[in-house]
């Protein structure tokens, strides 16, 4: 005969949905360290999706042409190279497009 009589689960009851936690925690926490995010996201502050465009090759010729350290026929001659592998962001000196 059992004369034990149940008491409920105790205190054990928490163990379960704390460990989910634990791991819900981490699992979120190394995806966004290893890049879930992305890097091209929409869902980047402004300020960093403008400090990556300012980094863009495009962008780096364009400030090494307005500062004088290349002349324009440089700068056509690298700009061409650089919309086959980025394509065109926006107009380039003079007004000029990459497109025909």
């Amino acid at each position: 005969m059992n004369t034990l009589a149940y008491a409920g689960p105790g205190p054990w009851i928490l163990f379960v949905p704390l460990v989910w936690a634990a791991v819900i925690f981490t699992a979120v926490t190394l995806l966004r360290r290893a890049g879930w995010r992305g890097r091209r996201g929409p869902w980047r502050p402004p300020a960093e999706r403008a400090a990556a465009d300012d980094r863009s090759p495009i962008a780096v010729l364009g400030r090494r042409f307005a500062s004088g350290e290349i002349d324009e026929e440089e700068y056509w001659r690298r700009i061409s190279v650089l919309e086959e592998h980025f394509g065109r962001v926006g107009p380039g000196p003079g007004g000029r497009t990459g497109a025909a």
